[in-house]
Formats: C-alpha cells, sequence, structure tokens
C-alpha cells in the first residue's frame, strides 16, 4: 500500500521539520509548508489523505486556509495546532469542519495516535448501498446516493446539495424520523467513535440540517437531553 500523503502546513520552520520527519518515520508522505498561502497552492497541486493546520500563520492564517480548502475537497480530513486554548478557537475550527483539534505543547506520539485514528474513520463511512436511498420528508424530498435535498411548496421549489457528513446524518434522521436517533449511534457510524471533539462537530452539522428544514414549519430537530436527537415530521400526524 502507497504511504499516505499528509499536508503540514507550519509556520515554525524547526517545529514543522521535526514533526515532518516523525511522522515520515511513522510511513507517511509528508509535504510540508511555511505559510497559509504556500499551503494552499501546495494543496491544489496535489491529492492528500490529511492535513495538519496551525492556526496562528503570516499571510493566511490556518482557519482561513482550511476555509478555502473546504471549498475545494469536503472530505478531507483537517486537524488544527494552536497555542491557544479558548473554547471560541476550538469552535470555530470546527465550524469550518476540522476533524481534531491539538493544543501546543504537545507529544508527537498523541499526535500520530489522532492521525490513526482520523484515518481510519474517514475510511468507513456509513455504507451508501443500504436498501432505503431516497426518503420523504415533509415537503422535502432526500436522494441519499446524489446528496441531493428538493423542497416544494406549490410553485415554490429549491434544491440544495449536502454535503457527505450532512447526508449521512440526514440519512440516519430519516430512518430515526419521529424517534430518538441516539447520538452515540451516529458519532459511531459517521465519525467512527465517540467523544467530546466529535459529538462538537456532530453538534455543528445538526445546526446546518436545521438550516436546511427550518423552510417547513412541519420539521424540527428536537435535542433530547443526554440522549441524543428527534427528528419530527408533523405531516405524517396529518395525514394519518
Amino acid at each position: 500500500m502507497e504511504n499516505q500523503k499528509i499536508l503540514l502546513v507550519e509556520d515554525d520552520q524547526n517545529f514543522g521539520d521535526v514533526l515532518k520527519s516523525y511522522l515520515e518515520m511513522n510511513d507517511f508522505h509528508v509535504t510540508l509548508a511555511t505559510d497559509g498561502e504556500a499551503g494552499f497552492t501546495t494543496f491544489q497541486k496535489d491529492t492528500y489523505d490529511l492535513c495538519i493546520f496551525d492556526v496562528m500563520m503570516p499571510k493566511k492564517d490556518g482557519f482561513t486556509l482550511a476555509k478555502e480548502v473546504r471549498e475545494i475537497d469536503t472530505e478531507v480530513p483537517i486537524i488544527f495546532l494552536t497555542a491557544k486554548t479558548l473554547k471560541e478557537d476550538v469552535v470555530e475550527g470546527f465550524k469550518i469542519g476540522a476533524d481534531d483539534y491539538i493544543t501546543k505543547p504537545f507529544n508527537s506520539e498523541e499526535l500520530l495516535l489522532r492521525v490513526h485514528a482520523i484515518l481510519k474513520r474517514s475510511g468507513s463511512k456509513v455504507d451508501p448501498n443500504e436498501d432505503i436511498k431516497e426518503f420523504d420528508l415533509g415537503k422535502f424530498h432526500f436522494n441519499y446516493p446524489l446528496r441531493e435535498l428538493g423542497y416544494t411548496n406549490g410553485s415554490d421549489t429549491k434544491m440544495d446539495k449536502l454535503s457527505p457528513k450532512e447526508a449521512h446524518l440526514l440519512r440516519l434522521f430519516c430512518l430515526y424520523k419521529n424517534d430518538v436517533l441516539p447520538r452515540s449511534i451516529a458519532l459511531t457510524k459517521i465519525w467512527g467513535e465517540d467523544n467530546y471533539f466529535t459529538a462538537r462537530s456532530m453538534d455543528v452539522f445538526v445546526t446546518k440540517l436545521r438550516k436546511y428544514l427550518s423552510i417547513d414549519e412541519d420539521l424540527e430537530i428536537v435535542n433530547i437531553h443526554g440522549n441524543g436527537f428527534r427528528l419530527i415530521d408533523r405531516s405524517v400526524e396529518k395525514v394519518s
């Protein structure tokens, strides 16, 4: 198997070189860039299995770089490195689509374990070949394989293209419609593990789905404290 490729963007040349050497010793192919602009140029030239971005960098910070990367690739895993521990920064990172967040200083072995965990779960998506592929949800029709969420209300129509994780999560909500979707099931199936970081990431995606569905007053995703979420479809009750 060919070595997996990592894009490391770190403005501290010495620290970046040490980290690059350590990851290469553990059988990864690592490309190092020393500022955000160079990092984005490098990303555009190749395909990577994972990105590691320092947050505070000259020319272009890690958050801006990640946003630009997400416009090109919604799936490549991203780990942020930061010397800051503010909760607002962590939330900002996950809103952009981070898979993990490591605060400096950190143990190189810890980073390696997180890299392995993320690469493992990024390769274990929800199986798109299961029987049910399309769903009716209030005034929406959801085509899971195409990740298309269409809305029709009289002459008012709308079509959204969901990201892979949005589609995976909405499919689970549809399968559990009007029942509780346990948080642990969603996290294990989509993110590969249930921990603080994956839970915060899931919350961001739940918020995104709520925005999509908000134009239909019959639909609501509610928190079930200590358990998970429930997608309520009141149109089912009206028909019955």
